[in-house]
């Protein structure tokens, strides 16, 4: 079973910066496609980044791109997203999610997920 935990969240001002972790077990990490989502109180959950298995294509929703970086290690079962210039607005739960599918591309498609992460906390004050 695919598990995912999350690692990195917290309270930050304004215009700080973040590194959200996502560890995953199983040893067929670099075969699964991964993204980062974000949930809001009140709202639906919306893409934030995303990257393919190899690591060589990423995608970014329109309001981050510029300020966030989704990477990956496949040594250390790790995808990460380096968050700057952070807004209240990105005030949010953010999850990590994998593709079941080996050897997929990014994507920005919520139902392509298949393995989720509990999620943690970012709070970003104005």
């Amino acid at each position: 079973q695919v598990q995912l935990v999350e690692s990195g969240g917290g309270l930050v001002q304004a215009g700080g910066s973040l590194r959200l972790s996502c560890a995953v077990s199983g040893r067929t990490f670099s075969s699964y496609a991964m993204g980062w989502f974000r949930q809001a109180r009140g709202k639906e959950r919306e893409v934030v980044a995303a990257i393919s298995w190899s690591g060589g294509s990423t995608s970014y929703a329109d309001s981050v791109k510029g300020r966030f970086t989704i990477s990956r290690d496949n040594t250390k079962n790790t995808v990460y997203l380096k968050m700057n210039s952070l807004k209240p607005e990105d005030t949010a739960v953010y999850y990590c999610a994998a593709r079941a599918a080996k050897y997929s591309g990014s994507s920005r498609y919520t139902p392509d997920y298949d393995y989720w992460g509990q999620g943690t906390q970012v709070t970003v004050s104005s």
